[in-house]
């Protein structure tokens, strides 16, 4: 019997999808989610179901900026293929992007058995939140918010790549939160902050979507709980990223880290008085 069954899958997709891309950890929303619906978090099928959902999410990253991709790819191949076009932005834009995953893949693959053991924790979730937010609200104080996306550097690139190794030690922290907070430091506004973490999160979730599959197959979940997760994400996601460029546009990270801190506080307090375990 599938640990997780379709109408779970559904609601997953739907709550992966909108916290995804959302700097508020669609990790720790998944595990609270998980923990509340008596699904074993720490399971390997249920973490294999988690990585494999997330490409629901990238397909809506590439569905919304497909123009841009085919642009960046197209300038990738010219300048394989003719030196004179290298000085290209897009050019080095895409191998600031392949270099920037490296670092991520390795820290994944090595510290995979603390990944999916202590560290998927409801208590490291909690305490994540918290202190992710806390220099979440720093980033964007201290950010001058002065640098657009024609601006990022190969060392802007491979400073937001590595940050993500934090979200991925401590599912709480968010992927999202972490990229983008970095990106405020080095000066980026708000909108090329949020579009760099979509565009250096394609790699690295599609490729921890893809390994992850094998298990979340040959350890209890279903294909149907897969693919109604996955389409739930999906469609979910495509929304909450032309609402979320829209809102960053005009606003502050503040309700996020407002909101961070509310969820992180009320886990603990389930956690304490066991209500989730």
């Amino acid at each position: 019997m599938s640990v997780i069954n379709v109408g779970q899958a559904v609601i997953l997709g739907a709550v992966e999808g909108v916290t995804e891309f959302l700097p508020v950890s669609s990790t720790g929303h998944l595990k609270i989610t998980e923990g509340l619906m008596g699904i074993p978090v720490d399971d390997n099928a249920v973490v294999g179901f988690s990585a494999v959902i997330q490409v629901g999410a990238i397909a809506a990253v590439l569905v919304y900026f497909f123009r841009d991709i085919v642009r960046i790819v197209a300038a990738w191949v010219r300048g394989l293929a003719h030196k004179d076009q290298r000085y290209h932005h897009d050019y080095r834009f895409a191998w600031w992007v392949i270099w920037a995953t490296i670092p991520i893949v390795a820290v994944g693959l090595v510290a995979k058995p603390l990944i999916e053991g202590p560290l998927a924790s409801l208590w490291v979730v909690a305490t994540s939140l918290i202190v992710g937010s806390g220099a979440m609200w720093a980033a964007d104080q201290m950010g001058r918010h002065r640098r657009g996306e024609d601006d990022v550097t190969f060392r802007d690139s491979m400073l937001v790549g590595c940050s993500q190794i934090l979200a991925l030690l401590f599912p709480g922290f968010s992927r999202s939160g972490a990229t983008m907070s970095t990106a405020l430091v080095l000066d980026l506004d708000r909108v090329a902050a949020t579009r760099l973490s979509f565009f250096l999160g394609i790699p690295a979730l599609t490729g921890a979507g893809l390994y992850e599959l094998k298990d979340a197959l040959g350890t209890g979940v279903g294909v149907a709980p897969l693919a109604a997760g996955t389409v739930v994400s999906f469609v979910v996601a495509y929304a909450s990223i032309a609402w979320l460029l829209r809102f960053v546009a005009k606003h502050s990270f503040n309700a996020f880290v407002v909101y961070r801190v509310v969820v992180g506080v009320l886990l603990l307090g389930l956690l304490a008085t066991g209500v989730l375990g």
